[in-house]
């Protein structure tokens, strides 16, 4: 089967070092973790800010530090969180993507996101993905339920987006899909021809999916962004023990791990910059 891309979400928005003193929060931490999920498999790194505080953020000064320092340390493509927080102004998200890393997301709908309105509306979403095509960032469309792809198309559509399209399918999320096997197959089926895709399977649902996906086809991701524990009962001591179990999973599906230059290929990437 063809090579399989392992993104890796090092940190997120929500867990602290209260939940597990393994998240990296400073610049420095992420880059840390980055590379040595990068020395595990990964070949794209998804990127959360946090401040001094542990609280995200999405301050530039602190966005140039980490990208900086991750591409000082490895060659792990950057992929940059456009959500950030719902503290976060549409500005300062937008802001994000004058930095030009390789991707960023992009969440097509407003929707509930555990406790919390994930707001998106659609004159924000239409400026976000039209600067994102200007500057050749990569957009990786963030799906939390079934509308959300026709959403995207819209943006296709209108002109916004270019083909291939690059999903990230969000399993587990209170206030979008459950965690369910048919619900993955449903949106993998409803996805324009030739979009690439990959499963983001949250908390104990995470290897389940990653494995789905990666017998589909698709790539997957995990991390601490996504699940906090190794298995049952044991909080993974960083990133890189969750990617290896991943790419242990990718091994005896025969999946090979895809390389940074075989991903640039796979998810139809610009020229770096």
């Amino acid at each position: 089967m063809n090579s399989v891309v392992i993104t890796v979400g090092t940190t997120g928005a929500y867990a602290t070092k209260a939940d597990t003193p393994w998240i990296p929060t400073t610049p420095e931490e992420i880059a840390a973790e980055a590379t040595a999920a990068y020395e595990a498999g990964a070949s794209v790194v998804s990127v959360h800010l946090r401040d001094a505080d542990q609280r995200p953020t999405a301050d530039l000064d602190i966005a140039r530090r980490a990208m900086d320092l991750i591409r000082e340390q490895s060659p792990i493509l950057i992929q940059l969180s456009t959500g950030v927080s719902p503290d976060a102004t549409f500005e300062e998200r937008l802001a994000l993507v004058e930095l030009r890393p390789r991707m960023a997301t992009l969440s097509p709908c407003t929707m509930t996101f555990n406790q919390y309105e994930f707001r998106n509306p659609p004159d924000f979403v239409r400026r976000l993905a039209g600067r994102m095509r200007e500057l050749g960032v990569k957009p990786e469309l963030e799906i939390y339920d079934t509308g959300h792809v026709d959403a995207a198309i819209r943006l296709l559509d209108e002109g916004l987006l270019e083909a291939p399209l690059q999903f990230g399918i969000v399993m587990g999320v209170r206030g979008g899909m459950t965690a369910a096997p048919e619900n993955l197959l449903h949106v993998v089926r409803s996805l324009p021809p030739g979009s690439v895709w990959q499963s983001i399977g949250i908390g104990k649902a995470n290897f389940d999916f990653a494995a789905m996906a990666m017998t589909l086809g698709g790539n997957a991701r995990t991390g601490l962004e996504d699940n906090l524990y190794l298995r049952r009962g044991e909080l993974s001591p960083g990133n890189a023990p969750l990617v290896s179990r991943v790419a242990d999973i990718a091994r005896a599906l025969d999946r090979p791990l895809a390389t940074v230059e075989e991903t640039e290929k796979i998810l139809g990437l610009a020229p770096q910059a």
